[in-house]
């Protein structure tokens, strides 16, 4: 079992503006995601722009803020219209609630039944850790956004399930 932490230590603040995974542009992203078999993604623009493109997650982690600030109404409208479920959890800003770990484990025993869209309250950038931890497999993808840099597409293989832990122990 993966300790549940909550927040995250300035020591690590920089760490985790670096990429998990490889960093792509918008449309190289595009090109290279909707070849993946399941896909999480966390954070409302790159969630945004899959739908967008017709690309479904199993399930997305959402704010409704980017940069900090509210996204926009067509942002929100497109989201929200996503997912067959809304599960809402409370999740402070440098922080992994169990609320949010409980979420995305759940969102994962239902791979495939259900399209979900997880709403933090507060933020949800440290969600890819744990989505990370608790993929149920190695065909997992997880896209976020790096802002002002572009989307990180992390698969769930050994070498970033340890990256995600070390992390998390830190913490």
């Amino acid at each position: 079992m993966v300790k549940k932490k909550c927040i995250l230590p300035d020591k690590l603040r920089d760490e985790l503006k670096k990429p998990l995974g490889f960093l792509f542009n918008e449309r190289k992203f595009l090109d290279f995601i909707k070849n993946e078999k399941y896909i999480v993604s966390i954070g409302d623009q790159v969630t945004y722009t899959i739908l967008k493109n017709n690309i479904l997650p199993l399930f997305c982690i959402v704010d409704f803020k980017t940069k900090r600030k509210s996204c926009n109404d067509e942002m929100i409208k497109v989201i929200k219209s996503y997912g067959q479920k809304k599960i809402i959890v409370q999740n402070p800003p440098g922080c992994i609630t169990d609320d949010l770990w409980n979420s995305i484990r759940e969102s994962y025993k239902v791979m495939g039944e259900n399209t979900i869209r997880i709403e933090v309250e507060g933020e949800e950038d440290l969600a890819t850790l744990p989505a990370i931890l608790l993929a149920p497999n190695r065909d997992v993808t997880i896209i976020y956004g790096l802002p002002d840099k572009g989307v990180v597409i992390v698969k769930t293989i050994e070498e970033n399930i340890i990256k995600a832990k070390k992390i998390i122990d830190e913490m």
